[in-house]
Parts: structure tokens; C-alpha cells; sequence
């Protein structure tokens, strides 16, 4: 008689990534866009959609999406790789370049999934704590890799759950440094004021002898500023023998006719998305104005959310009271380096007004 096939210990002892997702009338938990995609994007996309001969697979290469997107950074389609959202982007990327015998670097606390896809593939994490601001640590990042000597590095900027935009000298400095890959997972990228794109924009300036940017992977998203989060879109920009590996990796027609004709279509309203940014970044000001009067700590923000402290109430206690008010944000008051911390997306003006009132609420 067969018998279930034991799960792989590894897979056991790392579970699975959840984020809670609850009933409320204001969620603020997931750093989604507050503002839905323009109507004209939604009328071009269903017209399309349409059309579509379903009984045929799709571009297998995302041929249209890729150029569209290399057209939006002054890249080749041959730097772009294409998947179902970012999370998917770096499954490919390390399938292909990770696994056993190799090694990733992350800078803790950060996005729990760039440890957690590493040790999916099989490889060794080698965890490094931030510094007191939260951002990569200028005194110890080197000393890190040359201990680890780690063959992917993984940086978050803005780093997610900190809200933290990394320095970009020290993001240039560790790309020089590093033996491997260099991955900087901009899924907040548009709502801060430096791209690590920039860098790789130098790169192509400088002789391609194996130094520079060679090994820089800048991963972005569809979810956040384009409010497409919903529709399952993320890439990366990379040199092409780094694409070429993502697209051995990845499994034949990965991309629907529908994401990729969702992409496409978005990248004809950039300056749409720039509105929306600017009203985010408006909103997030005012969300921080609305904490600094709060006993509560906060850390600037350069992403669509703010990491927050209560100081003389218990966080996870002022997480269910808000959540029995309604009102959802992200505990992470049990995770190391953020102990007591919470973390609120930017919503609307009405869901911030909101959430501050019940925050203020929980607080006495």
C-alpha cells in the first residue's frame, strides 16, 4: 500500500508565510493602494480582455509586456523579467541562482520573505541586525559579507516594515563589494526619492569586467503605486544573463493573457500613477502629523505605511482593541527588532482620520 511522502523537514521547520487577513471595515494591514486604478485603464483592460482567443496559451516571452516595461526604465526587454508579482520574481531568481551549497545575506528586521524563499530553495540565511535607525547598519555591513561570503544579498529600500529608504552610497558601497548577487526589492520604490536603478543606469557606462553593477537585481511591483495588487504583476531589471536564468527557471506560460495585457495597459497611464503617488505621499504626511500628537514612536517613512510604538500601552492589546473598532493594521510586536511595534498602511483621508481616532481611543 502507498504512503503520504513525508514533507521536507526543511519545508516543516520554516512553515508557511501568512498574513492575516480579517473581516474590517478599515484595512490598513497590507500596504495595498488606497485608490483604486483609473477608470480609463479598467474600460481598455475589459475591451482587451475581450478579444482574447483564450483557447490559445500566451506570449510564453511577455514579449509586449517586457519592452513596455523596459521602455518605462531606458533598459533593453532583454534586462526584464516578468512574474506573478514580486514574491514570484524572486522565487525565480533563486530557484535559478540559489539553492544548496549557496548562501544569502539579509539586514533584519526586514521582508520576511526574502529569507523565507531562500530557505524554500534550500539555501543557508545568514541574518545581520540593522542598526538603531533601522537601516543597514554603515559600521558592520562589510564585515557581514566578507564573513558570509554570501552568494545572493538581499536589501529592502524602502525596507519593508520599517518604512526606512536605505543610504545610497551604502547600497552602492555593498553592490561593489558583494561576491554574488545584489538584490534590491523596490516594491516601495516610487514613493521614495532614490532608485537603486539609478546605479545600474551608471553601470552600463562603466567596462562590463565583471565589476560595477553587474550583479545588481532591482525587483518591482505592480501591487503598490500602479493598485494593481490584485492583478499578480512584479519584475525585475537585471543584466540578461540574470534574466535568462529567471526564465530557465520559471515554468512555461507563468504570465495569463489577462496579466499581461493588465500590465501593458497600466504603463500607459504614468502619469496617473504619479497623481496617485503624490496623494499617498500627501496623506502619509498628514498620517505622521496625526501619530506625532500620540504616545506613541514612530520612524520616518519613505514607503506608503508607518512603523509605530505605543509607549505605555501593550501593542498587541492596542491591536485588538483597534481591530474590535474596525480598523486593521499589521502587528508585528512579537517580531525581533521591532518588539512593540505596529505598522499602518496609508488608506484614504477618511480611513486615516479613522484610524487615528481609534488609535487614540486604544491609547487611553
Amino acid at each position: 500500500m502507498s504512503a503520504l511522502v513525508p514533507l521536507r523537514e526543511q519545508l516543516a521547520a520554516l512553515g508557511a508565510y501568512h498574513s492575516l487577513q480579517v473581516a474590517a471595515d478599515v484595512r490598513l494591514n497590507s500596504n495595498e493602494s488606497p485608490f483604486p486604478p483609473p477608470d480609463a485603464w479598467l474600460r481598455a483592460l475589459a475591451e482587451a480582455v475581450g478579444q482574447v482567443d483564450f483557447h490559445r496559451y500566451p506570449d510564453r516571452d511577455a514579449t509586449e509586456l517586457r519592452a513596455a516595461v523596459a521602455g518605462l526604465h531606458g533598459v533593453l526587454p532583454e534586462e526584464v523579467f516578468c512574474a506573478n508579482g514580486s514574491n514570484e520574481v524572486l522565487q525565480c531568481l533563486l530557484v535559478a541562482f540559489g539553492g544548496q551549497g549557496r548562501r544569502a545575506l539579509v539586514f533584519e528586521p526586514t521582508y520576511a520573505l526574502h529569507a523565507h524563499i531562500a530557505g524554500l530553495t534550500g539555501m543557508e540565511v545568514v541574518s545581520e541586525p540593522r542598526g538603531g535607525d533601522l537601516r543597514v547598519d554603515p559600521g558592520r555591513w562589510r564585515a557581514a559579507i566578507e564573513r558570509a561570503e554570501p552568494d545572493v544579498v538581499f536589501l529592502c529600500s524602502p525596507n519593508n516594515p520599517t518604512g526606512r529608504l536605505e543610504d545610497p552610497e551604502i547600497v552602492s558601497a555593498i553592490v561593489d563589494a558583494s561576491p554574488g548577487l545584489v538584490v534590491v526589492d523596490e516594491a516601495y520604490g516610487q514613493f521614495s526619492s532614490w532608485s537603486a536603478l539609478a546605479l545600474r543606469s551608471e553601470g552600463r557606462r562603466r567596462p562590463r569586467d565583471g565589476g560595477g553593477t553587474k550583479g545588481l537585481v532591482v525587483v518591482r511591483t505592480f501591487s503598490k503605486t500602479w493598485a494593481m495588487a490584485g492583478a499578480r504583476l512584479g519584475y525585475l531589471v537585471a543584466d540578461p544573463e540574470v534574466v535568462a536564468g529567471c526564465r530557465d527557471a520559471a515554468l512555461p506560460y507563468h504570465l495569463s493573457v489577462q496579466t499581461q495585457l493588465a500590465g501593458v495597459l497600466a504603463l500607459r497611464y504614468v502619469d496617473e500613477m504619479n497623481e496617485r503617488v503624490r496623494r499617498v505621499a500627501e496623506a502619509r504626511a498628514e498620517l505622521a502629523e496625526g501619530l506625532a500628537g500620540l504616545d506613541v514612536e514612530t520612524w520616518p517613512s519613505d514607503a506608503n505605511f508607518v512603523l509605530f510604538r505605543p509607549r505605555a500601552k501593550d501593542a498587541r492589546g492596542v491591536w485588538r482593541t483597534l481591530l474590535a473598532g474596525g480598523v486593521l493594521v499589521r502587528d508585528f510586536s512579537a517580531r525581533a527588532g521591532l518588539e512593540g511595534c505596529l505598522r499602518v498602511t496609508v488608506g484614504t483621508p477618511k480611513e486615516n482620520g479613522r484610524f487615528l481616532e481609534a488609535l487614540a481611543g486604544a491609547l487611553r
